[in-house]
């Protein structure tokens, strides 16, 4: 009895211990899961937030841990469950929790294309910005609004490699020199469409920043992924996308000297499955002479389904309208009244990216880009003529992920067409990726194009970045990153007699680049070294008893040879919270090896490579307090080899100094005044030899912001 009785007490004794664990196993739920990258890796320290639906309790929050796993104990109802990391895209899933229930929620992150630390253009997919293998800089949507510049060409304008030529201000046909490469040996994308002309030209006088999140400039040759043109680099443009709920719209207007205004305004949000962006801006200005007016129109639009987490289609479009006057080169002679250029570009992108089972990820895109320049020149010129040109393309991109890798193969077809020629290319490329350790990283590709011009070219790539150490407090992480590649650019369209036996023109690029963090990360300095070879440059001889290009009245050759080598270094320096200092310096020595046809001699053997200075430097520094925003920007160009091709002699333009400034004051919720002064002291310089650039300018306005979140 005594024994029944004792039992009867230790069972009553446990009942009465484990009773309130049951009853809180049974009145709570439970989430579990696993967070993985787009190779399978752990995802470790995401945040992971349940949001309680129609409930009065708190949200509750965890971290994933080393494994990537997580857990979350919640109290039963509804939530909206959010998954958010550095670099890549948030996550949200509504669940219904009943107490008992335990939820596995396995999440596979996807990079977010738009953030700064994420790099698009690079590689066949996305990569995050510390485990590229090529020098890559972004310019992200926070700096294009500190500095309030209004074109594209002036943003990269401070960007580490870049120089660029502009036949005077606003309107001046204006050219890219990527580390030392020619002005058609960069290829330049708006969202996913190239823009260049066949042949690789592009005149950036009317890209405009309005409508514009983030630029990508990949640096070294990239024709092994983006073929034709992409001999010394890739400028990525990506437009806004909506990504609130509650609908944006953001309105901005200024003006100032040279009886300049403009203005924009962009809607944006998300509906659903549905996001969208759409986007107008003007901008007029009567310039600082006679006929030195310009305008531009740009209507812009981005908009999405997603039809699941896996099946999304995109549409991407873009018209800019523009007209110049052009007064030539006005330091030397009284400017030419009648001449002018009006140019019309569009361009257009239709995305649909899908995956097929968890291993494999696909992209079939089709785009088109338009261009029309109708110029009205004196007969004593050449008269009136038309430019006009358009090339489309599918591509077909699909990759096959696996753990701490991907392999990727696509195949492009493309259709060009100009005046007087037309040709269809087509191509397929392979890229291959992986992640040795979680140090060392390597990618290997290649491209073979079969151009309906030059024939069948293959180029490769290959490339590696490498943690040296990791580090904190002052010596911080160290990276190392290094590649190779081969280039190729095919022949602008001419008649059909004008270029039968030319090659395509020919680079061959190799950079190796330092990256070291200091100060707990306040302070990163990068160095880096590159070596450019161009060949088979193709060069105009005039006349001749047998010319090939009866039209042009001479004939075309690839003659000419140049390269470039020399070293970026750049720092980027948070002294304080409310202090940021962005510095870089280029040395480029550039020469032209061969050029048996040039006419001027500053186009001649033995000179650096025209419009191309030797040293350049830049300086931004931006400043908060206060709610008030300061950002005091410096460039520095050395002399450049230039002429003034009307037979002065003039063989090199001076080197210059210029400092802009700009600044923006909260007024309330929403209203935000700013200012701009460009050249604040100023500096008489030109960016082409005879066109005068802008003396001191200004440009005051208000910047409006409504809804979002």
């Amino acid at each position: 009895m005594r024994l029944r009785i004792s039992a009867f007490v230790i069972a009553s004794l446990l009942c009465i211990i484990d009773c309130p664990r049951n009853a809180q196993a049974q009145t709570t739920a439970t989430i579990i899961g696993t967070l993985t990258d787009p190779s399978g890796a752990a995802v470790a320290g995401a945040k992971i937030v349940a949001e309680p639906i129609h409930l009065t309790e708190k949200p509750v929050s965890t971290q994933s841990g080393e494994d990537g796993k997580f857990s979350m104990t919640l109290a039963p109802g509804r939530y909206d469950v959010s998954v958010e990391y550095q670099s890549f895209a948030r996550v949200e899933q509504e669940f219904a929790l009943a107490s008992g229930d335990t939820r596995t929620w396995d999440v596979r992150l996807e990079l977010e294309r738009m953030s700064s630390n994420v790099v698009v253009t690079a590689t066949a997919e996305p990569t995050s910005a510390e485990t590229t293998t090529s020098l890559v800089d972004v310019i992200a949507r926070e700096q294009i609004d500190q500095r309030q510049e209004l074109s594209v060409l002036d943003m990269l304008a401070s960007q580490q490699g870049v120089s660029y030529g502009r036949s005077g201000p606003f309107g001046g046909i204006a050219s890219l020199f990527l580390d030392g490469g020619n002005s058609n040996y960069t290829k330049v994308l708006v969202d996913g469409t190239p823009v260049n002309e066949p042949g690789g030209a592009i005149d950036l006088s009317n890209l405009m920043l309005d409508g514009v999140d983030k630029i990508e400039i990949v640096h070294g040759a990239s024709s092994a992924l983006y073929g034709s043109d992409a001999m010394s680099g890739v400028v990525q443009i990506f437009t806004h996308r909506g990504t609130t709920r509650t609908p944006e719209l953001a309105l901005e207007g200024d003006g100032g000297t040279f009886g300049t205004g403009h203005g924009n305004g962009q809607l944006s949000g998300l509906l659903g499955a549905f996001d969208y962006s759409l986007g107008a801006a003007y901008m007029s200005t009567g310039g600082q002479g006679p006929n030195d007016n310009f305008r531009d129109t740009t209507l812009s639009s981005n908009v999405g389904w997603k039809f699941s987490s896996s099946d999304s289609l995109r549409l991407g479009l873009r018209n800019s309208d523009s007209y110049a006057g052009q007064p030539g080169q006005t330091l030397f002679s009284p400017p030419v009244t009648p001449q002018s250029s009006d140019l019309h570009d569009f361009s257009v992108d239709l995305d649909w990216s899908f995956k097929t089972g968890e291993h494999w990820q696909h992209q079939l895109s089709g785009f088109e880009s338009r261009f029309q320049d109708f110029a009205v020149e004196p007969a004593d010129y050449g008269g009136d003529f038309t430019t006009k040109f358009n090339r489309a393309a599918l591509d077909e991109q699909s990759t096959y992920l696996f753990h701490n890798g991907g392999v990727t193969t696509g195949y492009m077809f493309e259709v060009e067409n100009g005046e007087a020629q037309n040709r269809q290319n087509q191509a397929g490329y392979v890229e291959v990726r992986y992640q040795f350790s979680q140090r060392f990283t390597a990618i290997a590709g290649g491209r073979i194009e079969a151009n309906g011009f030059f024939g069948t070219r293959a180029v490769p790539r290959v490339g590696a970045s490498y943690v040296l150490r990791y580090g904190r407090g002052f010596w911080g992480a160290s990276r190392l990153r290094t590649s190779y590649g081969k280039g190729i650019k095919e022949p602008e369209l001419l008649p059909p007699d004008c270029s039968p036996l030319l090659d395509p023109e020919r680079s061959a690029t190799w950079d190796a680049e330092i990256n070291q963090a200091l100060a707990s990360d306040h302070i990163r300095v990068s160095v880096n070294y590159f070596h450019n070879d161009f060949r088979d440059i193709v060069s105009f001889a005039y006349g001749g008893s047998s010319p090939n290009c009866p039209a042009y009245g001479g004939s075309f050759f690839n003659t000419d040879l140049g390269r470039a080598f020399g070293s970026n270094a750049g720092i980027e320096a948070t002294p304080f919270r409310w202090l940021r200092v962005n510095g870089n310096y280029t040395y480029d020595d550039s020469k032209v090896l061969k050029s048996p046809y040039a006419t001027d001699p500053a186009l001649g053997p033995g000179n650096r490579l025209f419009r191309r200075p030797l040293h350049s430097a830049n300086l931004i520094a931006n400043a908060r307090f206060h709610g008030m925003n300061w950002n005091l920007a410096g460039y520095y160009v050395g002399r450049r080899t230039d002429s003034d091709f009307d037979g002065f002699g003039i063989t090199s333009n001076p080197s210059y100094v210029r400092w802009d400034v700009a600044a923006s004051f909260p007024l309330r919720r929403g209203l935000t005044a700013t200012a701009r002064v460009e050249n604040i002291f100023d500096r008489r310089y030109q960016d082409a030899v005879g066109y005068p650039a802008l003396g001191l300018n200004y440009r005051l306005g208000l910047r409006y912001t409504w809804g979002g979140e």
